[in-house]
């Protein structure tokens, strides 16, 4: 018979299950004994070796846990004495020094001893302390809060309104493997309108839509059919818009059949590679007279319009760094919804390799001085984003302020787009009517067949970008009509009154009722006076074009020189208002419409910028605003009242101080958070007041406005209250008509987002209010702003849901690593709530307060007079740290510092519930289990405990060495790891529900430790699993499409192999040795230093957290190996837990 280490098990054996063994010099060594029949208590035998080396010997003996139950008697089961050590410590006693002064380590080893002793007895897994259920409760109440906010408060009105198509696609057969080795996988169509387009000829001008992840080629009916309706109907008849270029759009799409990019990086270059042959051969298209429609006297097509959804559009900006790119073949990229500042997530090494490529090129490319050497001079890039409705990417994450400067492209919101002013979520901005209207109408503009690149010059392209997507009264906007060509000739009688008085304002609160054409002279005041003027005016009505017979004209005009027998050839349109008088003034005039601005009507009956579905329509107000240097050339702005009948409507005209209009709050965000902010505009006072706070640039904070005060007593008012909330950069523009309270939150200065290129000066950054009242009403208005608290919670969940792939991993190491730590000083393995009530009385709070004072310590050594440094000078300073809020939070700003521990504690809460959910999920499984092998009263004893044995017995060596050589020959040729991952998860919750099952059977110390011990490894390996699924979930996808290519990444045995091993050698029930020397302080540094790297860094670049824990899990299995040598024979135990005694081993 052989003879087996008191920690072994092996078929057949019914020995008692044993406790660990203490492996520490100073502890003695107990083993219990089986209960004997007569009522004696068990003996404690103290056995000293003479060995010198048994110490250390004992230290690497592994314990193992025997799978089988106890023999029994009369049916029932015998259990083991409580096992106790010979002098167990006193938990409440002090470990004096020599100074009679206890230290801290010693108080942390009394502290460990006493769970150490009160676990001699079994314990619940169950069992929480009243400060973890404290802060778990804490935390998980937070966390609650922030999900209500997020869902309740601060949310945006949804206004867009339904769009309807006809759509018919045609598959493009032809691009097949010969032109790319995908083509079997992705396929290319021609969508066509049905109704309108009646072939699948190609006529018109390329243009590429490429959906975004799991995203549908269907998804460009929307505006594909706008764009063919629009053209049919308006465009096609139009010669002016033909000879400026405009022809109909070719709108090609692409299955990727649904692929997921966001989370694989190869995925999204196996897209950008399909994506420049298919442009290739769309340019090919139109050379082949065969399927093209063209007029043979336009050029050929070189470059295509990308128009791109979601990652979409980064597989655009991906092409443009391919090897296989045609220079040139891009000139134009439209995003919507688009994550460019960086990856949605960072589970996949590759795609956070591929973004920072593809943004490192992109900044390099604008960071060359000269035109020559940049390979993106003539690329514009225009990122719209869908703003707070929006919660599958983060709006924040769109902006592109940080990878080209605002020659080339920008970022703009739809709450800003004119005619558009609402918000829209993640698919909504694809069929939204009113915001397709304004991208085909864009695009349309920006189109110019009789060029090779079909597109207007850069710096046109950029103008017309800013035309429709901007308000116009961005710094950037352009002023056209005060330089553009006189077009009207208006003669007036010079004794009219119709000259308004310097300084006065025009009113008009009816159109039409003097019963003629008049019109209404404003002097414009010099350029150089002391005040600073602009010039503002507002109506209802539609101002009118050069030539149109509507009911208002704004002019800016000039006198002409009176000269004998002169008259008006060379003007198209003359007005004589002079009533054939003989003393007459004759103006040369230039139309103000095309500058003229869209602002969302505002009334007592409006409740929103927009109207929707079953809502009559509402015509907007048109604004005019000028500084007087753009008009210092000019001697008055006339406002000509066309109509000749009472009509409906209202004009305010006027010239207003800048030092009036114009307000800026230098409150500090700590003054704003504590009391608010209080404003009151006088009675008399401008039509528009602008108000600007610097210090709010946070997307954090959420704002409450309240607008109270102003009564038009007898009168009606002509128009309620207007207010315009705006940042500088990005452009992000929101409105409140019939303003009397607003919710008001921003993105701006968001986290984890890059700096940008250019650093504005500080008095231009900040939210800005601009306020249109009615200034007739003669009555003051108090404005309030506050914090709105609750609201700012909902602002986390966006910003900050990514860290619970990170974060929880800094409560679970630390616990992990309590755990180790009592473990290899007393020989108990403590359960996961005990050791999470020792790291909360110290190892987390000193944590998160480390963290939080070396972030304010950074922050205030950053070096204040930076900001030249941020200067952007037509390149790229190397001073710039596009990483800087790659970290922890995502902000160095002091102000948000508190969210370390917040976000702390609710991460100690989610562990809680998942240890917790993971206790009721093994102890279901086990009561499954135990249903399945019922076994009815009339069984025998011995077949009973046969068959317990049968479903709780480890497979056989060879089996689990066969099954782990398998799937390892897997992960390497066809399968990515990940999978196999997932199968080791699996593996362990069935390790777990066997430990669990044993030791609520067979309660002992022993039993306890090692179910302890396999729950936290499970806890740990299940934290690591939502890393690993999204590349596991494209791997199923890419079977499901019949796309066998393995994956270039991720094949990478030694990613698995530790977890593997590990996980198959806790199926033999056995628990990690306890380690008694230095090394001991290995497995502490491991754990601590995954707990430092998961908050530091896991949230950019959480794809390192699985090769950190498997760093672990190596480490563990060599901890499991180190009870026999190295060697075939050690190799066999680790898979058996079959070990020889050491001083001991032969057979008999």
């Amino acid at each position: 018979m052989r003879r087996h280490s008191s920690g072994s098990s092996e078929d057949g054996d019914t020995s008692p299950v044993e406790a660990p063994h203490v492996n520490s010099s100073n502890s003695s060594t107990w083993r219990p004994q089986a209960r004997s029949q007569s009522p004696t208590k068990p003996e404690h035998h103290h056995r000293t070796s003479a060995d010198p080396r048994a110490s250390s010997s004992i230290s690497r003996r592994s314990t193992s846990i025997n799978w089988k139950t106890l023999d029994t008697r009369n049916g029932t089961t015998e259990k083991l004495p409580s096992p106790t050590r010979s002098t167990p410590p006193s938990p409440l006693s002090l470990i004096p020094t020599a100074n009679g002064v206890q230290r801290p380590r010693e108080m942390e080893k009394a502290q460990e001893s006493m769970f150490a002793a009160r676990h001699n007895r079994w314990r619940s897994p169950w069992a929480i302390s009243l400060l973890a259920l404290f802060a778990s409760i804490a935390g998980i109440g937070f966390l609650l809060a922030v999900l209500h906010s997020s869902v309740t408060r601060q949310i945006d009105p949804k206004g867009c309104r339904m769009s309807y198509m006809r759509p018919s696609y045609a598959k493009l057969n032809d691009f097949d493997t010969e032109h790319t080795r995908l083509a079997s996988k992705y396929s290319l169509y021609l969508y066509r309108e049905q109704g309108i387009d009646h072939d699948t000829r190609v006529r018109g001008i390329p243009v590429l839509f490429i959906p975004g992840n799991a995203g549908s080629y269907k998804q460009v009916r929307p505006i594909a059919a706008e764009a063919a309706n629009y053209y049919h109907d308006a465009l096609q008849h139009n010669s002016a818009a033909f000879a400026r270029g405009v022809r109909s759009l070719d709108f090609f799409t692409v299955d990727f059949n649904e692929d997921i990019t966001a989370f694989h990086g190869q995925t999204l270059l196996d897209q950008a590679e399909y994506l420049n042959e298919a442009i290739r051969y769309i340019l090919s298209l139109y050379l082949d007279p065969r399927v093209s429609d063209r007029d043979p006297d336009l050029p050929d097509p070189t470059s295509v319009i990308v128009l791109g959804h979601s990652m979409g559009g980064i597989v655009a900006r991906t092409m443009l760094i391919m090897p296989n790119y045609q220079t040139n073949s891009i000139n134009t990229i439209i995003t919507m919804s688009a994550p460019h500042a960086r990856p949605p997530v960072s589970f996949d090494s590759q795609i956070v390799k591929a973004y920072k490529d593809m943004n490192d090129y992109w900044r390099h490319a604008y960071s060359q001085q000269w035109a020559n050497n940049n390979p993106l001079w003539h690329v514009t890039l225009v990122s719209i984003a869908g703003g707070g409705l929006d919660t599958v990417v983060p709006s924040d994450y769109a902006s592109v302020e940080s990878l080209v400067p605002d020659t080339h492209g920008f970022t703009v919101f739809t709450t800003t787009i004119p005619n558009v002013w609402t918000s829209m979520d993640h698919q909504a901005i694809l069929w939204c009517d009113q915001f397709r209207k304004v991208v085909t109408r864009t695009i349309f503009d920006v189109v110019d067949v009789h060029r090779a690149s079909q597109t207007k010059p850069r710096a046109e392209r950029m103008r017309v970008f800013k035309k429709w997507l901007l308000t116009g009264m961005e710094t950037v906007a352009e002023k056209t009509a005060p330089r553009s060509d006189p077009n009207t000739l208006l003669t007036v009688d010079e004794n009219s009154d119709s000259i308004i008085a310097q300084g006065e304002r025009l009113v008009l609160q009816k159109l039409g009722t003097a019963g003629s054409v008049r019109a209404h002279l404003l002097p414009i005041p010099p350029s150089g006076s002391p005040d600073v003027k602009r010039f503002t005016l507002l109506t209802d009505v539609k101002l009118d074009n050069p030539g149109e017979n509507g009911k208002l004209e704004v002019l800016f005009c000039s006198v002409i020189p009176s000269q004998p027998g002169q008259t008006g050839p060379g003007f198209p349109s003359q007005m004589d208002l002079s009533k054939g008088t003989t003393g007459t003034t004759r103006l040369a005039c230039r139309n103000a419409a095309s500058d003229g601005i869209t602002l969302p009507a505002s009334r007592a009956s409006n409740r929103y910028p927009f109207f929707v579905d079953g809502e009559k329509e509402v015509l907007p107000f048109s604004y005019l605003e000028y500084e007087v240097d753009d008009i210092s050339e000019h001697q008055f702005v006339a406002v000509v009242e066309k109509t000749t009948t009472a009509t409906a409507g209202f004009v305010i005209a006027e010239f207003s101080d800048y030092a009036q209009s114009h307000v800026t709050k230098r409150t500090g965000l700590q003054r704003l958070l504590a009391f608010g902010l209080k404003l009151r505009l006088p009675a008399v006072r401008p039509m528009v007041t602008e108000v600007k706070i610097p210090s709010l640039q946070s997307s954090l904070l959420a704002y409450h406005l309240q607008i109270g005060g102003q009564t038009c007593k007898s009168k009606t008012e002509l128009f309620a209250p207007l207010v315009r909330q705006y940042l500088t950069e990005p452009y992000e523009s929101k409105y409140f008509v019939n303003a009397r309270d607003a919710t008001v939150s921003l993105h701006g200065v968001a986290p984890y987002v890059p700096p940008p290129l250019t650093r504005r000066p500080a008095g231009e950054d900040g939210l800005s209010f601009q306020f249109w009242t009615d200034p007739t009403c003669n009555s003051s208005i108090q404005i309030e702003l506050t914090v709105d608290w609750m609201g700012s919670l909902g602002k986390l969940y966006m910003r900050y849901r990514t860290v619970f792939a990170a974060f929880p991993l800094l409560v679970v190491a630390l616990v992990l690593r309590k755990q180790f730590r009592v473990y290899d000083n007393t020989g108990v393995f403590i359960s996961f709530t005990e050791s999470l009530d020792l790291c909360l009385r110290q190892s987390i709070p000193l944590m998160l307060t480390s963290l939080t004072f070396l972030t304010l310590s950074t922050a205030s050594n950053a070096p204040s007079g930076n900001a030249s440094f941020w200067h952007w000078k037509n390149s790229t300073s190397p001073l710039i740290d596009f990483h800087q809020n790659d970290f922890l939070i995502g902000t160095a700003d002091p102000m948000f510092l508190f969210l370390i521990p917040l976000i702390g504690v609710i991460c100690v809460g989610v562990c809680t519930v998942l240890n917790y959910v993971t206790l009721l999920l093994t102890h279901l499984l086990s009561i499954i289990f135990s249903l399945l092998t019922f076994r009815p009263g009339w069984v025998r004893n011995d077949d009973r405990k046969k068959q317990a044995n049968s479903v709780f017995s480890p497979s056989s060596p060879r089996r689990r060495m066969v099954t782990t050589a398998i799937l390892l020959f897997l992960v390497s040729t066809c399968i990515p790891y990940q999978f196999a991952y997932l199968v080791a998860c699996l593996v362990q919750l069935t390790t777990t529900v066997r430990a669990q099952r044993i030791a609520s059977e067979l309660r002992s110390a022993a039993n306890s430790s090692f179910y302890n011990y396999v729950h936290s490894i499970l806890i740990l390996m299940l934290w690591i699993l939502p890393i690993n699924m999204p590349t596991l979930v494209v791997w199923i996808h890419n079977l499901a499409v019949h796309w066998l290519t393995p994956f270039t990444s991720h094949h990478n045995v030694l990613s698995i192999m530790p977890f593997i091993v590990l996980v198959e050698t806790l199926t033999t029930g056995k628990i990690v040795p306890p380690v008694t020397g230095r090394l001991k302080h290995v497995t502490s540094i491991l754990l601590f230093g995954i707990a430092i790297y998961a908050v530091v860094y896991g949230v950019s670049y959480a794809y390192t957290l699985h090769h950190l824990v498997n760093l672990v899990a190596f480490w563990l299995a060599i901890l499991h190996s180190t009870s026999d040598s190295w060697s075939i024979s050690g190799l066999r135990h680790l898979y058996s837990g079959v070990a020889e005694d050491r001083k001991g081993g032969k057979e008999p």
